[in-house]
């Protein structure tokens, strides 16, 4: 499509405004055409107040109304089944997943937005409590088995940042954080643990394409300090720990967050 027709596209979506006669604007991030419309499909079901169960519209409706191309809507589709947000069902269209989890949308009033910083904030400050207090219980019952699952996890982490590994420092930081709760001994908090990091890579994979961020450096020795802190049977150490940890990692989400969606 040429600029007279109305902008040009990419990568199958309308592309952003370009910045015009002030030179000195800086243009917004580039960001894949199937990112932004799963965002935008998340946006619909929240605002046809869509629940889990409820009738989409169809790949065809969806790339009308959101002005994209049926390919985009389907790649898109594909990301949003697979983090359980839609369920496609051959030969009768898509669907608002049945979602299981504790803080599924039919479980709490709200619909979650992996980029919207104010959902990422309460979902942090969710898991600051959650996590501060699984530390501090494991630091009064873990057993050794469990020391060394959590001392592994966190060895792998710190292997996946020294090598690049993406996928082997977030199985790292997944085994670390889930083996901790564990330790807790408390399995309520572990679902709970296991729920709030679900709905976490859904903001990492739709909103920062599932990078490590620019955090995962001091997440490594973040890691150590927390299991340092379990080990030597210190609580408060733990929790507070694991609180500094939190709120790092809150910070790098927030800025890369903001740099991506809004330049």
């Amino acid at each position: 499509m040429s600029d007279d027709e109305g902008g040009e596209w990419v990568d199958g979506v309308p592309a952003p405004a370009g910045p015009g006669p002030d030179e000195n604007r800086q243009a917004a991030p580039y960001r894949p055409g199937y990112e932004l419309v799963a965002e935008q499909i998340l946006l619909l079901i929240a605002e046809l107040d869509l629940r889990a169960g409820d009738r989409m519209p169809t790949e065809n409706e969806l790339a009308t109304r959101l002005g994209a191309s049926r390919t985009v809507v389907r790649e898109a589709i594909k990301i949003l089944s697979a983090l359980g947000r839609v369920r496609a069902q051959k030969g009768r269209g898509l669907y608002v997943a049945d979602d299981e989890g504790m803080l599924g949308s039919a479980r709490w009033s709200g619909f979650f937005l992996p980029t919207d910083l104010d959902h990422v904030y309460m979902l942090f400050e969710f898991r600051r409590v959650q996590e501060m207090t699984a530390s501090r219980l494991a630091a009064t019952r873990a057993t050794p088995v469990e020391l060394r699952a959590i001392e592994a996890a966190a060895e792998t982490c710190r292997q996946g940042h020294l090598t690049g590994e993406a996928a082997l420092f977030d199985r790292g930081d997944e085994e670390f954080h889930l083996g901790i709760a564990a330790a807790s001994h408390n399995q309520f908090l572990l679902a709970a643990v296991r729920e709030a990091r679900r709905l976490q890579h859904q903001s990492s994979t739709i909103g920062l394409h599932g990078t490590v961020g620019g955090h995962a450096a001091e997440a490594v020795e973040e890691h150590a300090a927390i299991y340092q802190a379990i080990r030597d049977g210190d609580p408060e150490a733990a929790a507070q720990a694991a609180a500094v940890h939190l709120d790092n990692t809150l910070e790098d989400y927030r800025r890369e967050i903001q740099r991506r969606v809004f330049g």
